[in-house]
């Protein structure tokens, strides 16, 4: 007798549905699984058998044949233990085959039936949807976040006996009335905490405001980290669109809380200096997402940026132009998406101090190798370079005087609302995806602020990439004072965000 549901397996972000088929014959006494199945699957035989048996299900001595369709894509991970168990039982007449069309199951069994949790379950139920299911059957545990997605029947089990009983009956299944605790919001810092740094808080709002890249450079101590950690607080929040994305992409790299799957804040991804390549953009023998893609919508701060390895830092370049990763492997290519904010903080020096010669104690030699652990190419790529001065005694004990993160959230929000009105008919938001063509377009200069452009290209020596990060970031500037033009003065602040990387890599 034959049987067949349907079920999906995740390559990198993409979700492709999978026919899993079972055929219970006369002969000797077998399970046999093929369709380029995993280790990982092959696995949910024994789990499958030995959970059945637990729960008094006997499979009759026949010759069982597992067949997941398309034969060509490799099967991963352990969510085919359900669909595995409910085509098998249908080939044997337990239950009857009509009533697993239209239905999608994903999830894992144990030994003694119970059904587990597994990743990457939103992004499932989202293809079930579009593959127009009646329902979908995951795990009990992912039954939150599989809710997220709208206009779709969702029924979580939590062991072999719901699952028979609510394919036999799905009409059946009442949702449970749960009180659902959201997890409390975590607190982001205020940036009244930061004391002194006008011109680098500037040089923050500037980078928001249009989605900037940014580098700090200063002397240790200075409040760089501390700066880069309230970036987050003065970002609008997210729309449900973007949330939706978001949790999508942590749901397929396993990091969503079971209580509140869904992602409300703008992430902020930390990674540790010694993180290799593949942890910074992804990977893997089956691609997962990296630190880079973890990082989108949001910010992707490098502290100590130096000390990463070079071929980490050099990863970055692709994803900063494009906005996504893109992974080769055998079986094909990959595609994560990578819209964020990078903020690197670094010092001038390998002791911090130069060039104050007084307190800096390395020599020409140390800080030119130290400095040229960063390319040309990448910082050609950092639209803003901000310097963070020393804070003096009478700075620190004045007390909070800043501006709080709720204020300037205020200003950054106007700006993105009139960046939205202005490219509603482009394919972008922000002054920071600005291409060739469309800077001619949306970046008109006064003829003073072009000729004043055009002496501080000859003596600057900037790169054309270069030149077009400082008309994006004079966009921004402008757009902060709602001004349609680009005049001279925003030029001017433009150049002053990239003379501290003339200063230090001259």
């Amino acid at each position: 007798m034959f049987a067949s549901v349907l079920s999906a397996v995740i390559m990198g972000m993409e979700v492709y549905p999978i026919q899993v088929e079972a055929d219970v014959s006369s002969g000797l006494p077998s399970f046999t699984m093929v369709g380029f199945p995993s280790a990982q699957v092959k696995e949910a035989q024994d789990r499958v058998r030995t959970a059945l048996r637990n729960n008094e299900i006997s499979l009759p001595p026949k010759r069982i044949t597992v067949n997941f369709a398309p034969a060509d894509i490799k099967k991963e991970g352990a969510g085919f233990d359900m669909p595995v168990a409910a085509a098998v039982l249908a080939a044997t007449g337990i239950l009857n085959p009509e009533l697993l069309k239209g239905a999608l199951l994903a999830g894992e069994l144990s030994l003694n039936g119970e059904v587990h949790a597994i990743s990457g379950i939103l992004p499932i139920v989202i293809k079930a949807r579009e593959e127009k299911c009646r329902f979908c059957m995951v795990p009990l545990g992912n039954l939150e976040e599989a809710c997220l997605v709208p206009d779709m029947k969702i029924i979580g089990v939590s062991n072999l006996k719901e699952m028979i009983r609510y394919l036999r009956e799905p009409e059946s299944y009442r949702e449970r009335e749960e009180e659902k605790k959201s997890a409390p919001r975590k607190e982001i810092p205020d940036f009244s905490d930061i004391r002194g740094q006008k011109s680098l808080k500037r040089a923050v709002e500037i980078a928001v405001s249009g989605f900037h890249n940014l580098l700090m450079i200063g002397p240790p101590g200075a409040g760089k980290t501390m700066t880069a950690r309230r970036i987050p607080g003065i970002m609008p929040e997210l729309s449900y669109e973007e949330s939706l994305e978001l949790t999508k992409i942590y749901s397929v790299a396993g990091l969503l809380s079971p209580s509140d799957p869904l992602i409300r804040e703008r992430p902020f991804r930390s990674p540790h200096h010694t993180s290799t390549a593949v942890a910074l953009a992804g990977g893997g023998r089956n691609p997962r997402p990296g630190e880079i893609t973890l990082a989108h919508r949001g910010v992707l701060f490098l502290d100590e940026m130096p000390e990463f390895s070079r071929r980490s830092l050099e990863i970055l370049r692709q994803p900063l132009e494009d906005k996504t990763v893109r992974i080769s492997r055998v079986s094909g290519t990959y595609e994560f998406p990578a819209d964020f904010i990078l903020c690197a903080a670094m010092n001038p020096c390998p002791c911090g101090y130069y060039p104050d010669m007084n307190r800096c104690r390395c020599t020409a030699g140390q800080i030119s190798s130290y400095q040229n652990k960063i390319s040309q190419s990448l910082l050609d790529r950092l639209d803003l370079c901000a310097e963070a001065e020393p804070v003096d005694f009478s700075q620190m004990s004045a007390g909070r005087e800043g501006e709080s993160s709720l204020e300037i959230r205020k200003r950054v929000e106007q700006v993105h609302q009139i960046q939205a009105w202005r490219y509603q008919k482009e394919k972008i938001q922000f002054n920071g995806e600005l291409t060739g063509r469309q800077l001619e377009k949306y970046c008109i200069m006064e003829p003073e602020a072009k000729y004043f452009l055009q002496k501080a290209f000859e003596h600057m020596s900037f790169s054309a990439r270069g030149y077009h990060r400082i008309l994006r970031v004079a966009r921004t500037i402008a757009d902060m004072e709602a001004a349609e033009t680009i005049r001279r003065e925003h030029i001017g602040e433009a150049l002053s965000c990239r003379s501290f990387e003339k200063k230090y890599w001259s």
